[in-house]
């Protein structure tokens, strides 16, 4: 079944430009890469901002913080690189739309119907670019806060009193 953005709006829980401009972003960037959405973690995704756009890439591409296959750098921009493991290729897309950018179009409803049939040309750079290949997602083992008893992964654990707490304990100092 194809998805639909219609489909994505459901999934996202309302319609705004955030949701378009992530939408024609990974589109565009698995047309490029003539790439099918992740399965498991065959394709990697590096986002750029944690928008409305990034439920469009979870969505259409299928990389997830779950499977380990979405990547998060907190620049503030619209920015996605895809990268394919099977063919070794990435591509950098950036919402790129002057008139969006100084606010010509102000009219949420036109906005939207203007992003959604724009050309690509006009509202999205794209450019192939070589990347280290991200690592895959790992295992952590799973231990208990000796402060609150929740689960916690073992690589976020930190020592506080010569207890092995998680880091909410940790930064409320709670050692019971």
């Amino acid at each position: 079944m194809s998805k639909t953005f219609d489909d994505l709006v459901d999934f996202h829980g309302h319609k705004c430009p955030g949701l378009v401009m992530g939408y024609r972003m990974t589109r565009a960037a698995l047309d490029f890469l003539a790439q099918s959405p992740a399965a498991d973690e065959e394709l990697v995704a590096i986002v750029e901002n944690d928008a409305c756009g990034v439920d469009a890439l979870q969505y259409l591409s299928g990389c997830t913080f779950g499977k380990g296959n979405l990547i998060f750098k907190d620049f503030g921009k619209q920015v996605f690189t895809l990268y394919s493991r099977d063919t070794r290729r990435g591509v950098r897309v950036a919402f790129n739309a002057p008139d969006i950018l100084k606010g010509k179009l102000r009219d949420r409803e036109q906005l939207i119907n203007w992003l959604l049939t724009a050309p690509d040309d006009d509202i999205l750079s794209l450019r192939e670019v070589y990347i280290n290949e991200p690592e895959r997602a790992r295992l952590i083992e799973t231990v208990l806060c000796e402060s609150c008893s929740e689960p916690v992964m073992a690589t976020r654990l930190r020592k506080l009193d010569d207890k092995t707490v998680c880091i909410p304990c940790f930064e409320a100092g709670k050692t019971t």
